[in-house]
């Protein structure tokens, strides 16, 4: 079970009543409490400020509930916004789960890190 207040141990819980547990440090632990870098000036002024923030935002898969949900927007609002990154090649979309209870998490792609980073290196670099 992943846990943000055992960091940088392991432990395995054994104890009676509770079920065998071992408890690891959760992915990403180190940016809990960090404020998320804004993006780019060049950025914002491509893809606009909430289209840069959610590419920003990705670098881990992330669904569309939850990016809403960081950025105090609409669960409509932002999927707006994630399928137009998609439909231009900047985030990927991968269904997680099955029947009633799926989603779908939305990753960059090379361009869309590229992009986000600043990248550039010039002409042809994607």
């Amino acid at each position: 079970m992943p846990s943000a207040y055992i960091w940088p141990a392991i432990v395995a819980v054994v104890d009676e009543p509770w079920q065998p547990t071992i408890v690891y440090p959760a992915r990403g632990i180190a940016e809990l409490w960090q404020q998320a870098a804004p993006p780019a000036d060049a950025l914002v002024r491509l893809l606009g400020r909430t289209r840069a923030l959610l590419l920003a935002r990705l670098d881990q898969p992330a669904s569309t509930g939850t990016l809403a949900a960081l950025h105090g927007l609409s669960p409509s609002g932002t999927s707006e916004h994630l399928i137009a990154m998609r439909d231009t090649g900047l985030i990927t979309g991968t269904r997680h789960g099955h029947g009633h209870g799926h989603e779908i998490r939305y990753a960059r792609t090379r361009l869309g890190t590229e992009l986000s980073r600043g990248g550039g290196g010039g002409r042809g670099s994607f």
